[in-house]
């Protein structure tokens, strides 16, 4: 800052008369000196030499010329009180940011503890029950499903299917679990809805049909549709009595604790089992990708996630006396692991594509439905499968 000059008064305003006014009223107020300034090297002023104030004397006592020179440290208040109010603007945001993941884990808590324990009673209950709540999930994640397909990153590269027709697919997908009830098999329900989509899409007025149109809708008939229709079979097409253990009537006795719902509860438990055990083991131990798709996931993650799944699955094989071979309660809880990453990625890809973080917003904390059925949607056939081959 370049020096400059302020005048100053004591104790009492002195009264400047100019020469060329007759007035004695008016007279200069000069300011008082800001302590802001307390190391002023001052000068005492000899009398004027000009012929305009000849004859006009400067009380030595009451005025001074002060020429101050800012030192470096006055220099640094403005900047440092700028870092002071900057550090304080990131310390606001830290701690609005820490609030707000408080806020954000706390919900996924509770939801997350809501939907299990309504799943639980559920899949207890099974029947009907288990069947329309599985459609219910089955319809919102496939019109998630569709409205990613249709989505601007998805859509910049492909031809997306018309929506009435994402709808009418929607539809359908909901229908399979409850045809898969009641007929037990839905092998001639699919083709006959793969044909009717595929020749409404071929028919469409005024566009010209694409194959993106059909590969997009055909896989979502099959990974929203047909692959969630293998936990209605095996919670109600298996219904072989688990052999080794009674089970007291409050829990609705031998006949109740099937083959079928035995391997979901397994299935259930050791997908949340993985999701944890990963989830915790990232965060402590993560530092080598696992892909590109989802480049939050490490493989000391999947790691963790292996061994807490299969840790789960052996421990509640003792317990509910299924499987009974260990190798074979080892390969069921690495099938349940593989069905869970798998649906994971798969799902990841798509959101990545259609350039959004979560397929919805419907569910406060965990993001949409397809968000939290992912990792159940290829499992429920590994697991049929694992059950039909192991003799059941």
């Amino acid at each position: 800052m370049a020096p400059f000059v302020e005048v100053c008064r004591y104790y009492k305003p002195l009264p400047f008369q100019c020469p060329c006014r007759s007035s004695p009223t008016n007279s200069l107020i000069l300011p008082h000196l800001s302590l802001k300034y307390s190391n002023l090297r001052l000068l005492a002023s000899k009398p004027s030499s000009h012929p305009r104030f000849k004859g006009i004397s400067f009380n030595r006592s009451r005025v001074i010329t002060a020429v101050a020179r800012v030192e470096p440290e006055q220099l640094g208040d403005d900047g440092s009180s700028k870092e002071e109010d900057e550090r304080v603007i990131e310390d606001s945001s830290l701690d609005q940011k820490k609030e707000k993941s408080r806020s954000q884990f706390k919900k996924r808590v509770v939801f997350g503890l809501g939907i299990g324990l309504s799943v639980g009673g559920v899949v207890l209950a099974g029947g009907w029950v288990f069947t329309l709540a599985l459609a219910a999930a089955v319809l919102l994640s496939a019109r998630e499903y569709f409205e990613l397909v249709r989505s601007k990153g998805i859509a910049q590269g492909m031809t997306p299917p018309p929506r009435y027709l994402s709808r009418v697919c929607s539809v359908i997908c909901a229908l399979m679990p409850i045809l898969t009830l009641y007929f037990g098999h839905i092998d001639i329900a699919v083709t006959s809805a793969a044909f009717v989509v595929a020749m409404a899409l071929l028919l469409q007025r005024g566009r010209n049909p694409r194959f993106s149109q059909l590969s997009s809708t055909m896989f979502g008939l099959f990974y929203c549709g047909y692959l969630p229709c293998f936990w209605v079979k095996l919670r109600c097409g298996l219904t072989a009595p688990v052999l080794g253990r009674s089970w007291p009537v409050l829990l609705g006795g031998q006949g109740h604790w099937t083959v079928g719902l035995v391997a979901i509860l397994v299935s259930f438990c050791g997908i949340i089992a993985s999701d944890t055990f990963a989830f915790l083991g990232g965060k402590a131990f993560g530092k080598t990708p696992l892909i590109s798709i989802s480049p939050k996931k490490t493989w000391e993650g999947a790691v963790a996630g292996l061994v807490g799944c299969i840790t789960i699955t052996v421990f509640l094989s003792k317990s509910l006396s299924w499987p009974q071979p260990l190798v074979s309660t080892i390969a069921f809880g690495v099938l349940n692991f593989l069905g869970s990453v798998f649906g994971d990625l798969t799902e990841s890809m798509i959101k990545r594509d259609a350039g959004v973080k979560d397929s919805g917003s419907l569910i406060p904390g965990h993001g949409g439905i397809l968000d939290r059925v992912d990792s159940y949607i290829f499992t429920g056939a590994l697991a049929y499968s694992f059950v039909r081959l192991h003799g059941v």
